[in-house]
């Protein structure tokens, strides 16, 4: 039972809306009538501008490390609760994904995965991320898409994590998270198949 109590917790971590917040604290509307409809941070930017893209980047990222630094503390200690953290880390993106605060209808889930993936299983996961992070500003330079660079540079996470053996849990988590952003990017993945997909202006931005 405290475990499904954590589980919880955590999707609450993650359900907390900042993108929608911020725009209607800032603007007056709501972002899911603008641009994507998306409230994570690339939509954020184009209605209020790369600063505030770049603050909701980071708490959206925060918000799923936060919730798993907070069970790392605080769970009744076993022999290996790296399950337990993977599953609080998986529901801070289904938290921040389908929030009940906004009808179940959130983001895409990049920034939230990169946060808790960092804390999950250091310091090799804070390797893996890093090394994603890199292939994510690589890929993002090269091509100037972000859905792009968000659905690959999660496999090169899945790859490191493998790599240094980081055990199963972060890896199933991973892989789990790395298969939802494809899912919830389809419509991106339609658009670069069609030629249609946006490009950013320049390579400095921020994860959907």
């Amino acid at each position: 039972m405290e475990n499904v109590l954590w589980i919880f917790l955590g999707y609450l971590f993650g359900s907390f809306p900042t993108g929608y917040l911020l725009v209607r604290l800032l603007k007056g509307i709501d972002i899911r009538t603008v641009g994507s409809g998306n409230i994570g941070a690339t939509n954020v930017g184009r209605c209020v501008g790369r600063f505030w893209a770049v603050a909701v980047s980071v708490a959206d990222m925060l918000k799923g490390g936060l919730a798993v630094l907070l069970v790392r503390e605080l769970a009744s200690s076993g022999a290996d609760i790296s399950w337990l953290l993977a599953g609080v880390g998986v529901a801070s993106v289904l938290g921040h994904n389908f929030p009940v605060w906004l009808g179940f209808r959130g983001g895409k889930g990049v920034s939230t995965t990169y946060g808790m993936l960092f804390f999950l299983a250091p310091p090799v996961s804070c390797y893996a991320v890093l090394a994603g992070g890199a292939v994510w500003f690589l890929l993002l330079g090269i091509w100037r898409y972000v859905s792009l660079a968000s659905m690959l540079s999660l496999w090169v996470v899945a790859l490191a994590l493998l790599a240094m053996h980081a055990g199963p849990a972060p890896l199933a988590a991973t892989v789990f998270l790395a298969l939802m952003v494809l899912l919830r990017h389809r419509e991106n993945v339609k658009r670069l198949l069609a030629g249609k997909e946006p490009r950013v202006g320049r390579p400095k931005t921020t994860v959907d």
